[in-house]
């Protein structure tokens, strides 16, 4: 037998076995890609893939399409605007800034109209979905904290007031210059627009400044519920109910989340007395077209005592949905009837910032918890620093990739050493 021969036969056994060694490494690696979010199980957390080179600094902007539950847009404290289109499995960065992303939101009438606001520097604006970005007039230098969309106008809530725009691209001042506004919504979607705003108390004895508008933001007067706190941190108005013209609005403050069935003119509190603890709520959002289906969540002030929560009866009853970690930071609701929650938590004793989808079709929760939110789950048995390193992994989210990624080696030295034995037979 000549020498090419020979070697042709080995070169051609060592081929078959690289190929079978590829093979095998596909198979394996399949199933510890990053997952696609509308492949997820059931009421089940999943990690998600983490921000391109992200800060170890809390994220505090997150949104999705309400056009497409795939589509997700998250910012960070750099200035920096990502963008997934498959459930936030791959992140691209589509922007990139100085100034840290306060909050982000799409128009829910207009497709492929989103906002960012900015710390400092104003805001930005897609009509494309997020792919591309342009900077808005009128609104330069400002600390943009909240977003509300009317159908044809937006607001936005300043360091310096209200300001509205009718494409997003030109702002005007349109209001309470003098007050630091956190927090907005739009109760009456047609014109005349009425707004609902809110701010900082000057003083720890004032009560909490609530503002309404009932022309689009050209005049503006205080109202004065009973309610407890010093910052009104979230306002978010739900779809109108089945009977009457008024929308159930939720305010969050610094010490409580409430309700308002009258246009905010009186509100009836939904934490503390056994429901939800009292603590800051810095996220609601409803469920599609439901007015009585909502989730809330609160990053626990540094506290631990944040959590979310669901409630099918306009917050009568509440249900935690078990996160991964208490300090939630960030929530996006998905236009769904089951809908698919975006998550970012953050863990101050590490600075770890994470992402997590849960596809909630109101089962039980599943998944990594590593730690309990108060009322429905109770005290976490094991505290974070006294665990062992066991105990981490066991209950890190990338378990499952930490085994397959052994797998992979244990293939890989499969095949080499049945290689080296074939080549010496």
């Amino acid at each position: 037998m000549s020498h090419e021969v020979i070697i042709g036969k080995l070169v051609s056994l060592f081929g078959q076995r690289l190929l079978a060694t590829i093979v095998a490494l596909w198979v394996v690696a399949i199933p510890g890609s990053p997952v696609v979010v509308a492949a997820l199980s059931d009421s089940t957390w999943v990690a998600l893939a983490p921000l391109p080179n992200q800060p170890r600094s809390a994220l505090f902007a997150l949104a999705t399409d309400p056009f497409n539950s795939q589509l997700v847009i998250a910012g960070d404290a750099r200035g920096a605007l990502f963008r997934s289109t498959n459930g936030g499995a791959t992140w691209t960065p589509v922007h990139s800034g100085r100034s840290s992303i306060s909050t982000i939101a799409f128009s829910l009438s207009a497709q492929g109209v989103v906002l960012a606001g900015t710390r400092g520097s104003g805001a930005l604006l897609s009509r494309d979905s997020g792919a591309t970005w342009t900077t808005p007039r009128g609104i330069d230098g400002r600390t943009v904290h909240a977003f509300a969309f009317a159908l044809t106008l937006v607001a936005a809530g300043t360091d310096h007031g209200v300001y509205v725009s009718a494409d997003g691209l030109t702002w005007a001042q349109s209001g309470l210059a003098n007050r630091n506004i956190n927090a907005i919504a739009v109760e009456a979607i047609h014109a005349p627009v009425r707004l609902i705003a809110g701010g900082d108390s000057p003083s720890s004895g004032s009560s909490l400044p609530l503002y309404e508008s009932f022309d689009g933001g050209a005049i503006w007067k205080q109202i004065k519920p009973a309610i407890s706190g010093t910052i009104a941190v979230r306002l978010t108005s739900g779809p109108l109910p089945p009977t009457g013209n008024v929308r159930p609005l939720l305010l969050g403050t610094n010490t409580g989340l409430f309700q308002s069935r009258d246009n905010g003119a009186t509100f009836t509190p939904l934490s503390g007395g056994g429901l939800l603890p009292t603590t800051d709520y810095t996220q609601t959002d409803f469920i599609t077209v439901h007015y009585d289906r909502f989730y809330v969540a609160s990053d626990g002030g540094g506290s631990g005592s944040g959590g979310l929560w669901r409630t099918n009866n306009s917050g009568l009853t509440f249900t935690t949905l078990r996160p991964p970690d208490a300090s939630i930071t960030a929530l996006a609701v998905s236009n769904d009837e089951k809908p698919i929650l975006y998550v970012a938590t953050f863990r101050p004793s590490s600075h770890t910032a994470a992402l997590w989808a849960y596809h909630d079709t109101g089962g039980a929760p599943q998944g990594p918890r590593g730690t309990a939110s108060p009322v429905a789950s109770g005290a976490r048995a094991t505290p974070l620093g006294n665990r062992s390193l066991v105990d981490a992994l066991l209950a890190s989210p990338q378990l499952p990739y930490i085994g397959l990624g052994l797998g992979a080696l244990a293939v890989i030295f499969t095949a080499i050493a049945a290689h080296l034995r074939g080549r010496y037979r």
